[in-house]
């Protein structure tokens, strides 16, 4: 964590403690040494004239009658909040056009705000910053309208629905959960009547959209959690394994900072390789992120999944084969 990062930390830390904070605490909580709290403490007192009262042997807090009249010089952001800003402000400027982006222009205007803040209130140059979307998929507006509203207002949402998988086409009347927004693509997590299961439809692949007159099915946050997130995926579902990966000492470097699942684990070997492990339940995404890293990736378990992945690969080479 860089200095940058430890000074907003601690900050927050000193004002939402009811006791003084330790330096062990803060060690703790930043990764650093107990130099390194003490020279940070010292800076946030000394040079942004933070109300810190206390010392290194009682813990550290602030001045109560002093808190609410101290703020950081601008507004402090670590580095994933200043890029969900940007994301943000990217995203948005992407939807310009018809009556979405007058609905969102408000928010626009607040992020913005915001990010000329964080700068000290200077032009901030956007266009140095670039937020690459990547293979995302058009879709229609109007639908897409009608699908947020299910999902904000609470209201039964009935659609045709073209699965990519089968390219066959089904009603589906359902109670919406989530919108999800996931590699440049916008998904809904519903509760399906018919299937009587949870579902996510890419919002692409949907046609005829149309709020539903019923009785809503209402699935709590943490049994939501437990379908949507606990594989790897968009669409997870309960795990049914977990898959072992093994990647070349090159593919390590970049895979090792890589965030594949909440759950996962990882492991360098002695080899120079990196070991990673995630839950899965769909293998299908699973198998196309492994098959990116081409030959720098090898699925080591479970046999099922490594044999699917031999068959792809077999395929993909009949491509190539002469006549």
């Amino acid at each position: 964590m860089e200095r940058y990062e430890r000074i907003i930390a601690i900050h927050r830390h000193l004002q939402a403690a009811r006791r003084p904070v330790t330096v062990a605490q803060l060690q703790d909580d930043l990764g650093c040494s107990r130099a390194t709290v003490y020279r940070d403490i010292a800076f946030l007192r000394d040079a942004l004239m933070a109300p810190v009262v206390g010392d290194g042997e009682a813990g550290y807090g602030y001045d109560k009658a002093e808190t609410e009249r101290f703020e950081l010089p601008g507004l402090w952001l670590n580095s994933e909040e200043l890029h969900a800003l940007l994301a943000a402000q990217q995203l948005l400027a992407r939807s310009s056009g018809g009556m979405l982006s007058q609905a969102l222009a408000p928010l626009q205007q607040r992020v913005d705000k915001l990010l000329s803040t964080h700068a000290g209130n200077k032009p901030l140059p956007l266009q140095r910053v670039r937020v690459i979307p990547h293979r995302g998929r058009r879709m229609d507006e109007h639908g897409f309208r009608i699908v947020a509203s299910s999902v904000l207002e609470r209201r039964g949402l009935a659609f045709d629905y073209r699965a990519r998988s089968t390219n066959q086409k089904t009603r589906r009347t359902v109670s919406p959960q989530r919108l999800t927004h996931y590699r440049d693509n916008w998904y809904l997590d519903a509760w399906d009547h018919d299937r009587e299961a949870l579902r996510s439809f890419s919002i692409d692949r949907m046609s005829a959209v149309r709020f539903a007159e019923g009785d809503l099915h209402d699935v709590d946050d943490a049994a939501l959690d437990a379908h949507l997130a606990a594989s790897y995926g968009i669409f997870s579902g309960i795990p049914k394994g977990w898959a072992t990966i093994r990647f070349s000492p090159q593919a390590a470097r970049w895979v090792a900072d890589e965030h594949w699942h909440s759950q996962q684990q990882g492991r360098h070997l002695a080899d120079g390789s990196y070991e990673l492990k995630v839950p899965y339940s769909v293998p299908r995404e699973l198998l196309m992120d492994v098959l990116h890293y081409g030959a720098d990736a090898e699925i080591i378990e479970p046999r099922s999944l490594r044999e699917q992945l031999r068959s792809h690969l077999q395929l993909a080479i009949a491509n190539y084969e002469d006549d």
